[in-house]
């Protein structure tokens, strides 16, 4: 079975700027390390969409989120292939984010 999963295009931008962020402060090696790490979690929660937790404090949407390293990735379970709504540092202001606009796909 592969393990599937549809970048939003916030994610794919949060994972530019993830890569972009390691490469100017840490180097090439960090950034490939942190990549890495977060394909990796992409990759198991398509193969375990039930993974994760809900924040219900964020936001009503069916999302789940998923720590990997500081960062936050939320996701909808219930899309086939999975959906991966964003990929956020944890020490942002979640909350203000997501009262913002919900994640989606």
């Amino acid at each position: 079975m592969t393990s599937r999963y549809i970048l939003s295009p916030e994610a794919e931008r949060d994972i530019e700027q993830i890569r972009d962020y390691y490469l100017d402060e840490a180097g090439a090696q960090v950034a490939r390390h942190v990549l890495a790490q977060i394909a990796k979690a992409l990759h198991f929660l398509a193969a375990t969409p039930g993974a994760g937790h809900r924040r219900d404090d964020l936001t009503d949407e069916n999302v789940r989120f998923w720590a990997v390293l500081s960062y936050l990735i939320a996701y909808d379970p219930a899309m086939r292939p999975i959906g991966i709504a964003r990929v956020l540092h944890a020490g942002r202001d979640l909350e203000a984010l997501f009262h913002r606009s919900s994640p989606r796909m």
